[in-house]
């Protein structure tokens, strides 16, 4: 990762550029390295934040997709943000989503790319057999349309974290936890504007899950992008910061 982490009052976090804040949320066996396309692209543009989801530091009995939304919320109020972009893959989504219905007032447009909140097959179905390094590189694969997307350096870091034991309970609470959080009775509240940036070719995600949010997010845009799995911004960068660039245009520069 060539961006620096900073610690600062409990936070980690990459920072770039000014201008607009456009906050990157990232997903469940995400790494700040997923966004690093969508940073070089935008960061002439904007203010990018990037926090690290405290998904191994908070207490076990309340780790979920509330507590993570109250961490963006304590999180932004620390940087003192207001009328941000929210941009979610996967549980960052989620979480965004979360987010936006408690607090409103602070997220100017939202972006969901490969977000949970409705279904999400994780890892094809099962929970990887931790000891298999094979096994755990089928399932990575499993995440991306071509499987060459995933490399030995991902593949190195997913198969390290699934062996910790107790990395392995927060995934496995934090998966529930998700699962459990349907928000296709909240999604109507959410009036600001939405882009959907989506794989066609999704297997954690899939397309309906994609049209399902559509449908039920009143301000909103789907954009395809196409021989692409579950994050587009990794799988296809260019495709995804086109359609992410029109999109802030649209809300930003108007």
């Amino acid at each position: 990762m060539k961006y620096e982490v900073i610690e600062e009052d409990g936070f980690r976090y990459i920072e770039a550029g000014k201008g607009e804040t456009l906050v990157l949320l990232h997903g469940l066996m995400g790494e700040l390295s997923n966004w690093e396309a969508v940073i070089d692209h935008f960061k002439d543009q904007y203010h990018i934040l990037v926090p690290i989801l405290p998904i191994y530091e908070l207490p076990i009995l309340t780790l979920g997709v509330k507590s993570l939304s109250k961490f963006v919320h304590r999180f932004i109020k620390f940087k003192k943000l207001n009328q941000v972009v929210l941009i979610g893959n996967s549980l960052g989504g989620h979480i965004g989503l979360v987010f936006t219905i408690a607090h409103q007032e602070y997220v100017k447009a939202l972006v969901l790319t490969g977000s949970s909140g409705l279904y999400e097959n994780a890892f094809g179905g099962s929970f990887p057999r931790r000891e298999s390094y094979d096994y755990i590189r089928e399932k990575v694969a499993f995440t991306f349309y071509d499987p060459a997307t995933a490399t030995k350096e991902l593949v190195d870091e997913v198969f390290k974290t699934v062996n910790e034991r107790s990395r392995v309970i927060r995934i496995l609470a934090l998966a529930k936890s998700a699962i459990r959080h349907n928000m296709s009775k909240d999604l109507v509240r959410i009036t600001i504007p939405v882009s959907l940036i989506w794989g066609k070719q999704d297997k954690v995600t899939p397309p309906e899950v994609a049209q399902e949010f559509h449908e039920l997010l009143p301000n909103s845009e789907l954009n395809w992008v196409d021989l692409c799995g579950h994050a587009p911004m990794m799988e296809r960068p260019e495709d995804f910061n086109t359609y992410l660039e029109k999109f802030l245009n649209r809300i930003l520069l108007k």
